[in-house]
């Protein structure tokens, strides 16, 4: 079971999604009887499930007499045709969430889905998946937590979370050393610096200063990254190396096989597809 953010961290988002998706008035769920009616969430292909306590949790904004009873846990592996939630209430109010709830569990699913799919690409290798804050603006933290039921393992949340200096802020202070040196100065003692480099000469030059934690390889081919591999063995620095760029399906295993720490994903939350969840509701 993995622990998701607590209700009070996204519960003005949801409120805001679901005014945004009723408008000034509900017209369809209106125009039908209002009855007490059973309804069923259910996977329609393979998937992991993210997002059940967030889907409960909209339904207890909409109407708190809706009794919802979850059939997974979020992080597992759901069959096609499986139920994943199971619902008691007012039909309109289940109606009314409908929309939202399924937005929320399609869109976190398909996060952690797609994040299980690197995840098992790259079994064995030592190498973890990272997600980026390539995210969706409000919905950072669910997605960031749908990353973790599938397997893998959060970057940064926010900007306050660690130093990553890349080309911009190196170019703006004039230089790779005097960025970390201001860094370094400017950050607090625990914050970690982390800066990208597109050469293997970079490289030479971060491992050369010990404020440098770790070294983010962007774009680069699988015979430098295994030569920067080779280079930070040999220095002895215990700096972490994370490999970014054009890392698909096809390419993570070989990228993590040169012996990389981490492999930054964008796509686990800027492209991952939706999982496919549908609700039918019965009397």
């Amino acid at each position: 079971m993995f622990n998701p953010p607590h209700p009070e961290t996204y519960r003005d988002q949801l409120r805001a999604f679901l005014r945004e998706d009723w408008g000034s008035q509900d017209w369809s769920s209106g125009a039908v009887r209002d009855r007490p009616m059973r309804g069923s969430i259910k996977a329609k292909s393979l998937l992991v499930i993210a997002g059940l306590p967030v889907a409960m949790e909209v339904l207890r904004l909409v109407d708190e007499r809706i009794k919802a009873t979850p059939w997974q846990e979020d992080g597992s592996i759901v069959q096609a045709g499986s139920v994943v939630l199971q619902l008691e209430g007012p039909s309109r109010a289940i109606l009314m969430a409908e929309r939202v709830l399924l937005n929320l569990l399609q869109r976190l699913s398909g996060t952690a889905t797609l994040t299980g799919m690197f995840v098992e690409t790259i079994a064995g290798t030592g190498a973890r998946v990272l997600d980026t804050r390539k995210t969706t603006p409000g919905l950072k933290l669910l997605e960031k937590y749908a990353v973790r039921c599938g397997g893998g393992f959060n970057h940064r949340f926010s900007l306050g979370d660690g130093v990553l200096l890349k080309e911009n802020h190196i170019a703006a202070a004039d230089g790779l050393r005097q960025a970390v040196a201001s860094a370094r100065n400017l950050s607090p003692n625990l914050i970690r610096i982390e800066v990208e480099v597109e050469r293997i000469d970079q490289l030479a030059e971060c491992l050369e200063l010990p404020e440098v934690d770790g070294v983010l390889l962007d774009n680069m081919d699988l015979e430098s990254m295994r030569l920067a591999v080779e280079m930070r063995n040999a220095s002895g620095r215990r700096v972490f190396l994370e490999a970014s760029s054009n890392l698909t399906l096809e390419r993570a295993r070989p990228v993590a096989e040169t012996g990389v720490d981490f492999l930054s994903v964008g796509a686990l939350t800027h492209s991952a597809p939706a999982a496919d969840l549908s609700l039918r509701l019965e009397s």
